[in-house]
């Protein structure tokens, strides 16, 4: 079968390896770590930046959008197809361009993965601090378009707060670069604004990032409950005391038994909740810090205090925590995870909440969340070839998302808006926000080529109602 001119205008873009466009090709580009949409016309994998500029032009000729996709990991839908278009792939885009140790900087290209950066200068005694959980495949360009958190973003920040500067395509093939490898460079943050726009202003082709130390110590520890309760007033009763864990988790009874089962990673079964918290920096504080959190816990009744006495114990401790999604979905065959944000002192009025609609919708929901920054991950089991339950799921979800804003939170902390979410904008923006955040696209992406459907609302359909029926499809 001859390829169509679309084709052919990439593979003269790029290289003929670097484009596919069979049926049979696209399938895998259909989705993301949870959302199904629509095949692409056609993906293509550029290798520089120069290539990018090339692919945008061919997709104007010929009216096609580009999305862009890192490693496909995302949770919103953020990187599949909500109409038509061209996906550009990144994989092959995945040079760590330069490595400055003596200024704590790196520039690297987007399909760099996170874990591979931390990996090549730890030798040296550094790292790259965003840790999302998919940070064995995540790549550093997904991570900037996301605006990506992970366990660790209560003492560190999100990726926002590592990024210094990116390059970029804009829509009609002008080549940008914004920030610097120091901070406060003058001017307007356009960093900071493309950071977390889901690539619908630009397309980042390169990234200079912060590397930090490795600390001097560290400390993890798993505090185990028999009541959700406690665990929750423990998290605002350790930060109540100034001290600010690196980390600090929480998974729910129904939840541990699952990674247990899955992992073999050390949690206990009978308990109704565990907190995993960890304390990083100078040998001395840590030890001082370690102690008050282990006294704030049995305060509020934490039957035991277990330390992890050994690098590989604390390895296999994040391996369960991490894999915690993976592990939830081979009790059901679909899993739906949503991603709210509340003030950390309402978590126990919010998993009371969330207790109340398992019970309304009949479904169930395992509860793991950053609990430090009260970054909540609530996972919906349900079966997709149920028509009822896949809209009982929709229901639940939305309700989660309420209660989250009317709590005075957010839709979401870390996993984006993408499709999933864009209808509910208007739960946290006025109009009169919404169209600021209008012009601003417009002012970038003017004829709407670059990652059209996501963020903003259309109006069309709801986000979850428009997910979960691909999934089931």
């Amino acid at each position: 079968m001859n390829p169509p001119p679309l084709v052919r205008d990439l593979i003269r873009a790029t290289s003929r390896q670097a484009v596919l466009w069979r049926k049979e090709d696209l399938l895998l580009y259909e989705y993301d770590a949870l959302s199904a949409l629509r095949q692409p016309e056609a993906v293509v994998f550029p290798t520089s930046t120069q290539e990018v500029v090339r692919v945008i032009r061919v997709a104007a000729r010929h009216g096609l959008p580009v999305i862009p996709r890192g490693a496909g990991t995302g949770l919103s839908g953020g990187a599949t197809v909500a109409e038509r278009g061209i996906v550009v792939g990144f994989s092959r885009m995945n040079k760590m361009i330069e490595i400055d140790l003596e200024n704590q900087r790196a520039r690297v290209q987007p399909g760099v993965v996170n874990l591979d950066l931390s990996a090549a200068v730890s030798d040296a005694g550094y790292y790259f601090a965003p840790d999302p959980s998919s940070q064995k495949a995540c790549t550093v360009g997904g991570n900037v378009a996301e605006n990506s958190g992970g366990p660790h973003t209560l003492a560190y920040g999100v990726t926002t707060n590592h990024v210094l500067g990116l390059e970029v395509v804009l829509p009609d093939g002008n080549v940008v670069h914004t920030g610097a490898k120091f901070w406060d460079r003058p001017g307007y943050d356009l960093t900071g604004l493309l950071v977390g726009s889901e690539g619908t202003l630009g397309i980042v082709t390169e990234i200079t990032v912060r590397l930090s130390r490795l600390p001097e110590a560290v400390n993890t520890l798993v505090a185990i409950y028999d009541r959700v309760s406690d665990a929750t007033q423990t998290v605002a009763a350790i930060t109540a005391r100034g001290i600010t864990p690196a980390a600090l988790e929480m998974m729910d009874g129904f939840t541990l038994r699952a990674v247990e089962a899955a992992t073999h990673a050390g949690y206990p079964t009978d308990s109704a909740a565990v907190l995993l918290i960890e304390v990083e920096g100078l040998r001395e504080a840590v030890e001082e810090q370690t102690k008050t959190i282990e006294a704030v816990c049995r305060e509020h009744s934490a039957r035991e205090i277990r330390r992890a006495r050994s690098a590989e114990e604390r390895a296999l401790l994040w391996k369960g925590r991490k894999n915690a999604f993976g592990a939830l979905g081979r009790i059901a065959p679909n899993y739906y995870v949503q991603d709210g944000v509340i003030p950390r002192t309402r978590l126990p009025e919010m998993l009371e909440y969330t207790a109340e609609v398992e019970k309304k919708y009949g479904l169930r929901i395992g509860n793991i969340f950053h609990a430090g920054d009260g970054n909540l991950h609530p996972l919906i089991m349900f079966d997709a070839r149920d028509p009822s339950q896949c809209d009982r799921v929709s229901r639940a979800a939305k309700d989660l998302m309420v209660k989250c804003v009317e709590m005075g939170g957010s839709i979401t902390g870390e996993h984006g808006v993408g499709v999933e979410k864009n209808e509910l904008m208007p739960l946290l923006f006025s109009d009169d926000d919404l169209a600021m955040l209008r012009r601003i696209k417009e002012v970038f992406n003017p004829s709407g080529l670059l990652n059209p459907g996501k963020v903003l609302p259309t109006g069309k359909i709801c986000g979850e109602l428009r997910v979960l029926a691909s999934v089931g499809a």
